[in-house]
Formats: C-alpha cells, structure tokens, sequence
C-alpha cells in the first residue's frame, strides 16, 4: 500500500523537487536563455524556468554602477508587476538587501538568513505581499567585483516554503539559472555599448593594451606607430565612451564585457 500524501505536501518544495523529470525540464531550457534572441524570448524563458524550479515568482537585477560613466540597471521580472511599481516609486534599489546580498557574497541564502537592516524593512514587508513571503536570493557574481552585479530572487507567497528538504537541490538549479540570466543581460548590454559608442575592433584592442596595464611608448612598438599616434587614438576612444582617460575607458570595456 503507497503511503497517503498530505495535502500539506503538494504544495512543499520537497514534493516539487522530487517529482519525476524535475531537474531535466529545467535544465533543457537554460542553455537557451543565455542565448534568447530579444528581451521577449528571455523573459518567456525565465518565466517558464520560474514555474519549473518551483518557485511563485522571479527577479533578476543587473546593475552596473562602480566608476561607470553610463550606470545600467537592468531588471527582468517573472512576477507581480507591482513589485516593480513599488520597488521604483518607493526608491528601493537603495535599501535593497537582496542586492546588497549580491554584492557582498557569491553564495546563495534564504530570505530567512538574511540580516535585515532597519531601513530595508520596507522593502521586505513590501516584497512579501507580492510574492516572496519565503524568498532564496542567489548571487550572480562577475570578474569584476562588485562593479557589475547580478542577482536573483525567487519566491514564495508560502512562508517556510524553502526551509525544507528540497532546498539544496533547488539551491544548485537556481544558481544556474541566475548565472544564464546573467549572461544573456551582459550580452545585451554590450551590443548596446558598441552600437551607441562605434568603438572598432582596433579601438578595443587599444583598450585590451591599457587594461594590461601597456604604455603608449609599448603600445605604439608593438603596433609599428607613432607614440603620438596612440594617445590620439585614446583621446578619440575616450571622447566615444564620454570618459575623461583611458584608464576609465578601460575599466568601462570591461564592466560591460568588451574586453
């Protein structure tokens, strides 16, 4: 006789994470979501990724703000668009402890481990009326620090709900997951940089010589030009990306994955 199933069960994380093909249908859609043609098609994917993890709803913020002449704030949202209403009218982003999280760790943690501050208090108590009464908050960190930062958010409208035994798998999926979201938003950000600056290939790779740190007199040996010749070019590169040295056209190649 097969043991009788809760009804408190059917809707555990548990119970989800061990249904048959659990990990298999999530995992056959990932690969495409860091590779999704438009915003339209990633955001059906992430949608679609939300439902299968199991979670209510999802949040994936880029942000890009350390010594960037053009901050970027990105956001893809697989929930109740409210939260987004609320996160901008009430100035969230600066008493956000899910992306304060993701700047300052590259673990995942529950919203349950979270060491809340005073003043994100609002933010929390918002959150949790749309959808993240029970939250898991996975960072999507970069190679360049905390300059450029990802992090996803899903949740749950059920309290406790990620306090159960299926949490370490969902722990490993949702980390995928927030790493392809995060690919697919620094893909787009860097088509948008090289289309509103028409950096050229050889401008990159001037830029490529300066993060590693060349001289104008190496750089200019090593491409057969004029000393001169380099920091007209750099002077012209950084006049493209609004920068007032080539140190900081450099450090902007990189925060949006140009170099």
């Amino acid at each position: 006789m097969k043991p009788s199933i809760r009804s408190d069960d059917l809707f555990s994380l548990a119970f989800v994470t061990r249904a048959p093909g659990y990990a298999e249908r999530l995992l056959e859609i990932l690969p495409a979501i860091g590779d999704a043609a438009d915003a339209a098609a990633a955001l059906d994917l992430f949608r679609q990724a939300t439902r299968l993890i199991g979670a209510d709803a999802g949040v994936f913020l880029s942000v890009i703000d350390e010594d960037a002449a053009r901050p970027s704030y990105r956001s893809l949202l697989a929930c109740d668009p409210l939260w987004a209403v609320d996160y901008v009218s009430s100035g969230r982003r600066e008493h956000d402890p899910w992306l304060r999280h993701a700047r300052d760790n590259a673990e995942p943690i529950r919203s349950t481990e979270l060491n809340v501050r005073p003043q994100e208090e609002g933010f929390v108590s918002a959150s949790s009326r749309l959808g993240f009464a029970s939250a898991v908050i996975v960072p999507a960190p970069s190679m360049v620090g905390t300059g450029r930062v990802g992090v996803l958010s899903l949740g749950s409208h059920n309290l406790g709900y990620f306090e159960g035994d299926g949490y370490p798998v969902f722990r490993v999926l949702a980390r995928a997951l927030a790493m392809e979201l995060h690919r697919w938003l620094l893909q787009t950000i860097r088509t948008e940089l090289l289309t509103w600056s028409r950096i050229t290939p050889a401008e990159i790779e001037l830029l490529r010589r300066e993060d590693a740190g060349q001289s104008s007199k190496t750089i200019a040996a090593a491409l057969d030009i004029e000393t001169t010749a380099v920091n007209s070019r750099f002077q012209r590169l950084t006049a493209k990306l609004g920068v007032s040295d080539r140190r900081s056209a450099a450090r902007i190649a990189r925060l949006y994955g140009v170099l």
